[in-house]
């Protein structure tokens, strides 16, 4: 609402209580003089009446030619309304014409309030509305300018959500440049690593010829954590930086564990496990089946490499909310303070391999929650680790 319609409307206001308040007061003037008048000219009349007795009849039936009303008495106190007399009475036409004025004057005044107080009303449910939707468009990310509308006791409002959502955008903006520096770092570490990488893979095999094959595989071992570490950073770089795309397919959560077993075997004979995986009916999820299965493998990776000799179960199920994937050992489980931290980057619990990053859990969440999911993890009341997955379907 701007200055001019805000003039509008207290203009509006004036003048509707104005109107009331001159209706009034012509009642008001109106009954004050109708009653001095009706005074007057009873004290005229009793003077006459009082000095010419006989004068009685004579000016009450005049009064009744003049009001046309009707007495039945004459009396000396007060005489006119002894003779049946009022105030009212000698108002005439004119008494008929102030009840319509003040009518008029009441109705317009009363129906004048009532339009500007609607107006005001809606004026300022549009005030609101537009804020509102303002909000609405910078909560679902519209760049949106917001045009000031005038000067009344909405501007301040206006003015601070304005200040406050420009504060939040650039607030935004620096947490993504932030954001990005950072993915970007990452990404050029991890591609810096690569080099020396490819240039000791190279070196280990012309070596192998000259050095004892047990040397090679302390060599091959960091390798191996070079490259996975390498790899790794590129797929956090690619997160952080919102460029990884998963797809949505239907997966069958039965193929899925299976497919992450196998890609597991060589370490699952390595460390003497065994993953079991009942086959539970077909239960399909939508999400992207080759980074799902990454995390998985994590999962599956940590609870082999923590319970050497052991099973590693698996379980699934689904309800009309989510689907529910288990995975736990009987191993040792983690340590309680440790908990808290399983999921942070580059977090080691003491129970953590020589071999152990710290990156896997962290990607593994990272990837599940991406795709409308939630990973969770603790120990078992009788021991070993517990891993629960839920796919939500909405």
């Amino acid at each position: 609402m701007n200055g001019r319609k805000n003039v509008f409307v207290t203009f509006g206001f004036v003048l509707s209580v104005s109107l009331i308040a001159a209706a009034v007061s012509v009642l008001c003037l109106s009954y004050y003089y109708s009653q001095r008048q009706f005074d007057l000219l009873n004290a005229v009349c009793g003077e006459v009446a009082e000095q010419e007795p006989q004068t009685k009849r004579i000016i009450s039936a005049a009064l009744k030619e003049y009001t046309g009303a009707k007495s039945d008495g004459i009396g000396r106190a007060d005489f006119l309304s002894e003779l049946g007399y009022s105030a009212s009475d000698f108002q005439g036409s004119v008494h008929g014409q102030n009840i319509i004025f003040i009518g008029i004057g009441l109705l317009t005044g009363s129906l004048l309030f009532i339009f500007t107080f609607l107006y005001r009303n809606k004026v300022e449910v549009m005030r609101i509305r537009a804020l509102a939707e303002y909000l609405e468009q910078v909560n679902t990310g519209k760049p949106v300018v917001f045009a000031a509308s005038g000067e009344d006791e909405f501007s301040k409002l206006e003015d601070e959500i304005y200040k406050t959502v420009t504060s939040l955008y650039q607030t935004k903006d620096q947490a993504v440049q932030a954001k990005n520096h950072y993915a970007e770092n990452l990404s050029n570490i991890a591609h810096q690593i690569k080099t020396p990488i490819t240039a000791i893979s190279l070196s280990v095999q012309r070596l192998e010829q000259d050095i004892g094959r047990e040397s090679l595989k302390q060599v091959e071992k960091q390798l191996s954590r070079l490259t996975y570490l390498e790899e790794t950073l590129l797929v956090l770089s690619r997160i952080d930086a919102g460029t990884l795309r998963l797809g949505k397919d239907d997966v069958d959560v039965y193929t899925l564990l299976v497919l992450a077993a196998d890609n597991l075997q060589e370490l699952s004979d390595s460390f003497d496990a065994e993953i079991d995986i009942p086959e539970l009916g077909e239960m399909q999820i939508i999400v992207d089946l080759d980074w799902t299965m990454e995390a998985v493998m994590n999962l599956l990776k940590n609870c082999i490499e923590h319970n050497p000799g052991g099973i590693i179960h698996c379980s699934y199920a689904q309800n009309p909310l989510y689907t529910e994937i288990l995975i736990w050992d009987d191993g040792e489980g983690f340590a309680k303070e440790d908990i808290p931290h399983l999921f942070e980057r580059f977090y080691r619990g003491q129970n953590a391999n020589d071999g152990s990053i710290g990156i896997g859990l962290a990607l593994a969440k990272e990837i599940i929650e991406r795709q409308n999911g939630t990973i969770r993890a603790q120990n078992k009341p009788d021991g070993g680790a517990f891993f629960e997955i839920r796919f939500y379907c909405h």
